[in-house]
């Protein structure tokens, strides 16, 4: 006999596990091998623990029900408050599955002889590959989100959910944590070059929405590389955003050290409205190196040629070379269209002008209880990695630029874990970099004017060309 196989597609699969943590589903029952008829559903499904139905129709809807109780036929309504019903839309392309909780009070399923019965929904009705609709009834939902108003069933399935736990058994990216490498970053952080002669220090921009923690980033840098803690940029937790002018930040290596070769941008943080917050036009001015240190950001207008603040000439050391999104963990699921559509923009911009990106999750130990205990869990914390491909898919940006990070907030001393972690962000950060130097090389190598420049990986500072940094205007 054949092995019986699931009708979900990929996407579906993919869908339907997005509902839970971290699971397996194992097929149990599938109606149009096994039959139509309760009977057969409970001979394969009773006694199996959390289970998911996915029922299919002609309209191209998979929907069903999850609980994680037994099903034991024993003529009892049965409370769960994990119980939920689930929708997925042929039409719904990459928007979220549709999921609706149980009604305050009311029971989840009846645990009778007949087949499933979730009160709203009742599955294989009268031993027939048909569902009864009863909106209302223990959950409440529009039949049109649900089913589509088709009540036949092509197929019929249950799946046991089978939980994995909440750590990976294998860290999803590998790091060492140990002091040998700390100071391996912070020396590889110390000694990079840009490929530009011309240019000595990465210029970095922070963007983010109100209370996300790009300046508290900026201060846990800093706070790394000094040897005790920091808090030179303002930080706060206002409903608008704290810092109100565009800073361009060095860091000193040590207390009376010489500047690091990168310098980090903070900004007036994003807002979900058109009118509030950072804005397009000055997030542009801020790419091209037009905006000034101190700058004061006004909520009436963005800067100007003729604006206090406006640096007309500019040289590619003004520019921007690569763009750090800055997004708190905790609130990746309460991202707005509005901000989603914002951050889509500023993307698409950077895009334009070849400035490479990297997202950054702050407040990973917030967010999860696991990295909280021990920082170390971060990369096999499935929590993480969860919000990390959510970010990843929302926001169109690589899985492989998307990094963790844990700022200091309330500690008093420096933290082994914390650092090595804010260091292999800078690290990325300045790959990236180099990224935008190598495309201006690509741009400029045939043109008898091109910029002095050498590679960063060269000791030797190899010079390619003795001519003048190009202006951008």
């Amino acid at each position: 006999m054949s092995a019986v196989t699931s009708s979900l597609s990929k996407a579906q699969e993919n869908n339907l596990l997005s509902l839970f943590s971290h699971v397996r589903l194992h097929l149990l029952y599938k109606a149009s091998i096994h039959g139509f008829t309760a009977a057969a559903f409970h001979s394969r499904c009773d006694q199996q623990g959390a289970t998911v139905i996915v029922a299919y129709n002609a309209a191209g809807f998979v929907f069903g029900a999850y609980t994680s109780k037994d099903y034991t036929q024993s003529g009892e309504n049965v409370s769960d408050e994990e119980a939920f019903l689930y929708s997925i839309s042929a039409q719904c392309g990459k928007c979220k599955p549709l999921r609706v909780g149980g009604i305050t009070g009311q029971h989840a399923f009846s645990d009778g002889g007949p087949g499933p019965n979730f009160g709203a929904l009742a599955f294989l009705h009268e031993d027939k590959p048909a569902v009864q609709s009863n909106p209302g009834t223990c959950f409440n939902f529009k039949a049109e989100e649900m089913h589509g108003d088709d009540l036949v069933l092509t197929e019929f399935e249950v799946y046991r959910v089978e939980g994995l736990g909440d750590l990976l058994e294998k860290p999803w990216r590998n790091v060492q944590w140990t002091s040998e490498r700390k100071q391996q970053l912070m020396t590889r952080i110390q000694n990079y070059m840009p490929d530009f002669k011309t240019v000595n220090q990465a210029r970095v921009l922070l963007v983010g929405p109100v209370g996300s923690g790009k300046s508290s980033f900026f201060n846990s840098i800093n706070s790394a590389f000094r040897g005790n803690m920091t808090c030179q940029a303002i930080t706060g937790t206002a409903g608008t955003s704290v810092t109100t002018q565009y800073r361009a930040y060095n860091i000193k290596a040590g207390r009376r050290g010489g500047n690091l070769p990168l310098i980090l941008c903070d900004t007036m943080g994003l807002e979900q409205n058109a009118d509030t917050g950072l804005n397009m036009d000055d997030v542009v001015s801020i790419f091209k190196g037009h905006m000034k240190d101190r700058y004061q950001f006004s909520t009436c207008s963005s800067i100007l040629e003729d604006s206090p603040g406006y640096q007309k000439h500019v040289t590619l050391k003004d520019m921007i070379h690569c763009v750090a999104y800055v997004i708190d963990t905790c609130k990746v699921s309460l991202l707005s269209q509005k901000m989603v559509d914002k951050f889509t923009a500023i993307r698409k911009k950077a895009n334009q002008l070849g400035i490479p990106q990297i997202l950054l999750m702050t407040k990973v130990d917030e967010a999860c209880t696991l990295v909280a205990k021990d920082l170390k869990n971060v990369y096999r914390s499935v929590y993480i990695q969860k919000k990390a491909r959510q970010l990843s898919e929302s926001l169109g940006i690589p899985l492989s630029y998307v990094l963790p990070v844990k700022n200091y907030s309330e500690e008093l001393e420096l933290d082994q874990n914390t650092d090595i972690l804010l260091l292999m962000v800078l690290e990325q950060i300045l790959n990236y970099a180099d990224s935008f130097f190598e495309n201006q090389i690509t741009d400029d190598q045939d043109s008898t004017n091109g910029p002095e420049l050498y590679r960063s990986i060269d000791h030797s500072r190899r010079v390619v060309s003795e001519h003048n940094d190009p202006k951008v205007v």
